[in-house]
């Protein structure tokens, strides 16, 4: 069996799959339920982080996004913020 083969849509509207890999994600699903809240937290994280990832080659517009990006640092026209500043400032500027 190669990946997982989606058939249709059971009753309660989840996607059904081979008989095999059911029974695998249901194991992994029900030991990550038993997770303390910051270490599923970190899984959902990740799981997503998997799912962002793209297939086959940049367009020639990101690889110039990513370059001018990488430039305005290396030349410190820009500095990096940590995600937890922003969403501060961002929060503080909805009030």
């Amino acid at each position: 069996m190669t990946g997982i083969h989606f058939n249709r849509l059971d009753t309660a509207g989840h996607c059904s799959y081979d008989c095999d890999m059911n029974m695998r994600v249901e194991e992994i699903v029900l030991q990550a339920l038993e997770l303390p809240p910051p270490a599923r937290a970190l899984l959902v994280e990740r799981l997503i982080e998997s799912l962002d990832c793209m297939p086959g080659e940049l367009t020639p517009q990101w690889k110039d996004e990513i370059r001018r990006r990488c430039r305005e640092l290396d030349q410190s026209i820009v500095e990096l913020r940590s995600a937890e500043d922003v969403f501060a400032e961002a929060y503080r500027t909805l009030e």
